[in-house]
């Protein structure tokens, strides 16, 4: 079976092609490479700390490990059923590899596709059940390990955790229980106090509403980040689309010329995140299009326009008027209970909004599903409110929530705190087979070498193994994922590192990826 793609995914494919022939060279080199660079790093030291107690979660992650049903998968975005993306599938097929996996397709059967090739170490993914009966051996982890934590490259205080998957169990931990500035890492618990709070299928609705008597129109903001006022939708809601169906009904009641105002009532507090004015975030409102951007891009820094509601209300107003429809400027207002709907578009579901949150490392995005989480969960929608009702979801899921501090969803607050235990945590149950609502906050980890924050790097090893998210401020450095290492064990870990304000940047994710590459490469048994 061949899960369907999601249209905003199918729009990297003839990209992927064109990169195929620049990153041959380099796929090539990774089987090469690693061996003799992981047998270096293992060799460097031994172990000097003792053996750090181990736990379980109560996560019930203690059975089959990842073992989920194909369907699961299949409500978890852009995956084939084995748990590989199927942007990476393409890939494979522009490399020309041969051989592969059929996926589903019937022998012969016109019109299907043919076999995909294997493409490489992306097959090693997050599905199946472990192929050995064993977790690595805390004391060689720590062999391993120990050594490479040591890099000054680090700072003064890092953190780490492993742990595997399949049981629950901590196979290693270096100050794991110490709350740090987390970054963008804190967007996996966002991830999972929103899917938890609102689940997979969950839309974010953007309506238009007519208030009677007044020929007022009220734009109604539902925080959907990913609402588009652009053209070519790409499986986003179109304020375009929303324009058309609110003029159609404008029209059938003889209505030709409205007062137009927005509402931005669902969300409180202040639009304003703590870091100010930053190309990183849009002011976090419940209505903007393409997140205020002011150019063709959809990820990474921008420039935004300074109200992005009021931005947004004027381009639809601009559509209203191209459907014959005469508005007024726009102004902020609220909709009443009397308003009546005249057209609404609704946001792709949430499991796809995490999943691009995670790979893009969205910010916006972040943002918006804090706030969904606080307004389920009956709390304010503000910075606050959301910060309280993340803390909840998760605690309320039997997570390790002590030392953690959440100040945003996106994790630009530097006064946010998670613990290498509770990241680990937050990756064991969202592999809980008791949890499949959870599990687009793995499936949306970037691959490395091949998706979001990580396609640039792991060039020397462990590309296509290592999933996960990675954070980066000034002097904090975090990455926190999932890999199956070379006995086929699948594992949880995650890396911290605060304090390395005057440390090359590269130098220091780079000190990260040697860390997840050993444990890869490390049977450690």
């Amino acid at each position: 079976m061949v899960v369907p793609e999601l249209r905003p995914w199918r729009a990297a494919k003839p990209h992927v092609v064109r990169l195929a022939d620049a990153v041959r060279p380099r796929l090539a080199r990774v089987a090469a490479a690693t061996k003799p660079q992981v047998a270096r790093l293992t060799r460097a030291g031994k172990p000097q700390v003792a053996l750090p107690k181990t736990w379980q979660y109560t996560a019930g992650a203690a059975t089959a490990g990842l073992a989920l049903a194909a369907g699961v998968v299949t409500a978890a975005g852009p995956w084939d059923s084995s748990g590989q993306r199927t942007a990476e599938r393409d890939r494979a097929v522009a490399l020309g590899r041969a051989g592969g996996t059929d996926h589903g397709s019937a022998p012969g059967a016109p019109g299907r596709p043919r076999p995909a090739p294997s493409a490489g170490p992306v097959l090693t993914g997050l599905g199946g059940v472990s192929t050995v009966k064993s977790a690595p051996d805390g004391k060689a982890l720590a062999g391993a390990l120990d050594p490479l934590l040591k890099d000054p490259a680090l700072g003064s205080r890092p953190a780490a955790s492993v742990i595997d998957v399949t049981t629950g169990r901590r196979l290693y931990g270096s100050a794991s229980g110490t709350g740090l500035t987390p970054a963008s890492t804190t967007k996996v618990a966002t991830a999972v106090a929103a899917l938890s709070a609102l689940g997979t299928d969950h839309r974010l609705t953007t309506r238009a509403a007519l208030e009677p008597d007044t020929r007022e129109v009220v734009l109604v903001g539902g925080g959907d980040p990913t609402l588009t006022a652009r053209e070519k939708a790409q499986g986003s809601a179109s304020l375009r689309t929303l324009a058309a169906g609110t003029a159609a009904a404008l029209a059938d009641q003889g209505v030709r010329e409205v007062t137009l105002s927005y509402d931005t009532t669902l969300w409180a507090g202040d639009e304003n995140h703590p870091i100010g004015v930053d190309g990183n975030l849009a002011r976090v409102t419940p209505l903007m299009a393409d997140e205020g951007r002011t150019n063709d891009s959809t990820s990474g820094p921008a420039e935004r326009v300074p109200d992005p509601a009021a931005d947004a209300a004027r381009r639809f107003g601009d559509f209203l008027k191209s459907h014959g429809i005469k508005t007024t400027a726009p102004g902020p207002s609220k909709a009443t209970t009397r308003a009546k709907t005249l057209a609404t578009v609704s946001s792709p579901p949430l499991s796809a909004l995490v999943e691009r949150m995670l790979t893009n490392s969205d910010n916006d995005i972040a943002e918006a599903l804090a706030r969904q989480t606080a307004i389920a969960t009956g709390d304010r929608a503000d910075f606050a409110g959301a910060g309280k009702a993340i803390g909840a979801q998760l605690r309320a899921l039997g997570l390790p929530v002590k030392g953690a501090a959440f100040k945003d969803g996106s994790g630009l607050n530097r006064a946010d705190r998670l613990t290498p235990d509770l990241l680990t945590a937050l990756l064991a149950k969202a592999a809980d087979p008791a949890h499949p609502e959870l599990r687009p906050a793995l499936t949306g980890l970037p691959v490395a070498g091949f998706t979001g924050t990580l396609s640039s790097r792991y060039t020397d090893g462990a590309s296509g193994v290592v999933r996960a998210k990675t954070g980066t401020l000034s002097g904090v450095h975090t990455l926190a994922g999932t890999l199956v290492d070379q006995d086929g064990r699948l594992l949880a870990f995650a890396f911290m590192a605060n304090g390395t304000d005057r440390i090359l940047p590269t130098t220091t994710q780079k000190a990260l990826d040697r860390i997840a590459t050993t444990l890869a490469a490390c049977g450690c048994r």
